[in-house]
């Protein structure tokens, strides 16, 4: 299982992805689910998937085959954010339909950037090949085991929310789920594009002991606490 989350700000989008394929008790491995492509000074783009990894792995060989190959259609002529999502989808539904079609080989993704002359733009790609993109009103975007993230930015999130917030509170989001699900686990992978800089964004991964992602839980877990303990007592007849 994977858990993805995408969160544009008035001021950057932030991107988190886990990094788990499959768990066991004797099997347990990772796979990167975060690709960057770009051109400084022209455009930037991240990609983050759930869902089939050979689809997935299929969909990426081929966006960066058609970047080597200089494609007619590819990341690197595309005219804006809505042109990318389209592209990124046709290339994923040949894949699975290459493959034979049905759920089994479904996946989805998330694509997050900006290009030159044209505004910045966060979108979710369905295995169908369409796509949705944020607003002011959904400023984050989430993709696999989403319900157990999803609380807090219902909450927190908005799109005049800081980067620093929005960083926090989306890594608060993968911790909850990382508690709750098993098959979704580290190294965390965080980016944030800076909006009109077109340049290379921040990267930073978290390993499996992180002592950022350790001290981030404790406090979470304490505040948790200390919000129930502040809640009024219910009294009962």
């Amino acid at each position: 299982m994977t858990y993805c989350v995408g969160i544009r700000t008035s001021q950057a989008t932030i991107m988190i992805s886990d990094s788990r394929t499959s768990a066991g008790v004797d099997n347990i491995s990772t796979y990167s689910k975060m690709w960057r492509y770009g051109i400084p000074g022209e455009r930037q783009f991240v990609i983050c998937s759930a869902g089939n990894l050979a689809t997935t792995q299929a969909v990426i060989a081929t966006i960066e085959r058609d970047i080597k190959n200089s494609a007619e259609i590819s990341l690197l002529t595309v005219t804006d954010m809505h042109q990318a999502a389209e592209y990124i989808g046709n290339v994923s539904v040949t894949v699975q339909e290459k493959a034979g079609g049905g759920s089994v080989f479904e996946a989805t993704f998330l694509l997050a950037g900006e290009i030159l002359g044209a505004t910045s733009g966060l979108y979710m790609i369905y295995a169908q090949g369409n796509y949705i993109a944020s607003s002011s009103q959904v400023p984050y975007l989430q993709i696999g085991e989403i319900k157990y993230g999803k609380p807090i930015l219902d909450r927190v999130i908005q799109e005049s929310t800081s980067i620093d917030r929005a960083i926090v509170c989306g890594l608060i989001s993968m911790d909850a789920t990382l508690k709750s699900n098993l098959t979704v686990g580290p190294p965390i992978e965080l980016y944030i594009l800076q909006h009109g800089s077109l340049t290379l964004g921040r990267y930073r991964s978290f390993g499996e002991d992180d002592e950022y992602m350790r001290d981030l839980r404790k406090l979470w877990n304490k505040a948790m606490e200390s919000a129930v303990d502040a809640m009024p007592r219910l009294t009962l007849s």
